[in-house]
């Protein structure tokens, strides 16, 4: 039987914080197959005799599932609580790195990986993101910062692991290590997530901070606003992934090698930390459309300094940029759910747009790797990039203009005398 929902007066409460430290440690342990793959990427394409694209299709594969897999671990999680979704998904993370690290070619590498995307990084981000959401409400975009930080905090932390690994011990026994080490922990710190969020009446959210929501979102139909967020979510993040799933491979092809790749991908990922904090901040001052039309604009700024520039310390300094600028935007969407539609359906809309974030990494990562195939070079797969960030600062400029113009949730209100 599912565990009893937390009391109200736990709402920013100490414990929210406690739970919130596990959530960011489930985090980095379940997310890191995500950014551990483009470090083995060139090792693999390698040893199976694969182009760039077949290389990619693993990544395409896991961040397919991982979105798919946020929509039913989420139902499952309203229905039988988080920790047994999260046992799950520490068997899931265990086997799909193990599975990946014995498979014999990429077929069996690339299902190893959306086994491991469907049911154990997806564990760790869509149902703690949502459940986060529930547990804050004075701060609550810094905490859902936090949570979120903890996907790159994964990539600070696993790709030099890895690529050390890589060089001392070869890619299938560091697989496997991987395996062992992210699944047990997960497995521990589930056990810590037994307790449900805290079920709060309408009238009760809005007297403990949270703005009324309007049954018209951007005064459209729900599901019309949800399109097009879905629409934006999948538009920045095929722009968003050039730079994350390829930059190991870009360097390998600079002759700067996958060692340089791998510490500026690191080092791209560290500074989402910061940006996924910071913008946390600012979302709680002026709104979810706003920081997201903030952090669209902001990428594209980064993505136009990868075209001029292709030495290795304007290659470094750019990577940080573009950590800095574009850190922030997947969780903004969580928080424009919870400021725009109600809260019972929370769970199930920020599974959706999340899925949408993934599907966007998924194809901008294979997108990226058959331009390359088709090119010889990764100079048009940045353009295209471009103009796939170019569209989510459409979407996300047209509803921020209608909001500003009336429409509904936390701008429009704050303007309301």
């Amino acid at each position: 039987m599912p565990a009893a929902h937390a009391d109200p007066s736990l709402i920013d409460s100490p414990q929210a914080l406690r739970r919130l430290l596990v959530t960011l440690g489930l985090v980095v342990l379940g997310n890191g197959s995500m950014y551990v793959l483009p470090v083995v990427l060139p090792a693999v394409q390698a040893e199976f005799g694969v182009g760039r694209a077949g290389a990619s299709l693993p990544y395409t594969l896991m961040m397919v599932c991982l979105g798919l897999g946020g929509l039913l671990t989420g139902k499952l999680a309203d229905r039988h609580g988080l920790a047994p979704v999260l046992w799950l998904g520490a068997l899931a993370v265990l086997g799909g790195f193990v599975g990946a690290g014995l498979s014999g070619g990429i077929l069996a590498f690339g299902l190893a990986h959306a086994a491991m995307g469907l049911l154990g990084s997806a564990a760790t981000f869509a149902p703690l993101l949502a459940d986060t959401a529930l547990w804050w409400n004075r701060r609550r975009g810094i905490a859902v910062a936090v949570c979120a930080s903890g996907n790159y905090v994964a990539g600070a932390i696993w790709p030099p692991i890895v690529q050390q690994g890589i060089d001392t011990l070869g890619w299938r026994p560091t697989y496997i290590a991987l395996g062992a080490v992210c699944g047990a922990g997960m497995f521990a710190l589930s056990w810590l997530m037994r307790q449900r969020p805290p079920a709060l009446p309408a009238s009760a959210a809005t007297a403990a901070g949270t703005p009324p929501v309007r049954t018209r979102p951007f005064d459209l139909a729900p599901n019309q606003a949800m399109v097009l967020l879905c629409l934006a979510g999948v538009a920045c993040c095929v722009a968003m992934a050039m730079p994350q799933v390829h930059i190991v491979a870009y360097c390998t092809d600079l002759g700067f090698g996958a060692a340089q790749g791998a510490r500026m991908l690191s080092l791209m990922l560290a500074c989402g930390i910061v940006s996924r904090l910071v913008f946390g901040l600012i979302c709680d001052r002026i709104g979810g459309i706003r920081t997201l039309l903030l952090g669209s604009a902001l990428q594209g700024v980064a993505l136009l300094l990868f075209l001029p520039f292709d030495g290795l310390v304007p290659l470094y300094v750019i990577s940080a940029l573009f950590g800095l600028f574009q850190g922030g935007i997947v969780p903004t969407y969580a928080i424009i759910v919870r400021e725009h539609f109600p809260l019972q359906e929370a769970g199930l809309r920020v599974g959706a747009v999340i899925m949408a974030t993934l599907v966007g990494m998924a194809l901008g990562g294979w997108l990226s790797g058959w331009i390359f195939d088709l090119t010889g070079s990764y100079r048009v797969a940045f353009v295209n990039g471009i103009g796939w960030n170019l569209l989510n600062l459409f979407i996300a400029g047209w509803l921020y203009l209608r909001v500003r113009g009336g429409g509904s949730g936390r701008e429009a209100l704050a303007s309301t005398p």
